[in-house]
């Protein structure tokens, strides 16, 4: 019997955007992703260290790694199962 090996996460490039852009665009392209399936993101701007992982917890989402990297930063994103989202009163 054959192992089958997981899809190694996408790279998603958001190098030279600025705030809130990022963000936007990675919500963006999680909602479109199944749940439980990763995304690295790729960013160069300087609040991308905060941004992402505050999005991260507010959209239900598990960020699995941070990196920094030469110009920038990296992080490695799991998304979160919709239905575990808190909802608004």
């Amino acid at each position: 019997m054959h192992e089958q090996k997981a899809k190694p996460p996408a790279n998603y490039d958001l190098k030279g955007l600025n705030c809130p852009l990022p963000v936007l665009k990675a919500r963006k392209r999680l909602a479109a992703m199944r749940p439980g399936t990763r995304l690295w993101l790729e960013t160069t701007d300087p609040l991308a260290v905060i941004d992402i992982p505050a999005f991260c917890a507010d959209a239900g989402h598990r960020l699995i790694e941070t990196a920094a990297v030469a110009g920038g930063h990296r992080f490695l994103v799991e998304r979160g199962n919709v239905a575990d989202l808190p909802t608004s009163a």
